[in-house]
C-alpha cells in the first residue's frame, strides 16, 4: 500500500475520531460544573483596581 493511500485512510477514519473525541472533551471541560467562578474571574481582569475612570489627562500618551 502507498504511503499517501494509508496516511488518506487514517486521516479519514482514526484521526477525524479523535479529533471529535477531543472537541467533546474540550467542549466538557468548558462547561464542568464548577468552572463558571473562574471564567467570571478571568473576564473581569480589566476591570480590577479601577476606583474611577481616567482623567484626560491620564488618558493621553
Amino acid at each position: 500500500m502507498e504511503t499517501y493511500s494509508f496516511l488518506r485512510e487514517f486521516a479519514d477514519s482514526w484521526m477525524l475520531l479523535f479529533l471529535f473525541v477531543f472537541f467533546l472533551a474540550i467542549v466538557a471541560w468548558v462547561f464542568r460544573p464548577g468552572s463558571t467562578k473562574e471564567y467570571r474571574d478571568t473576564a473581569d481582569i480589566p476591570f480590577r483596581h479601577d476606583d474611577k475612570p481616567a482623567t484626560d489627562k491620564e488618558a493621553r500618551p
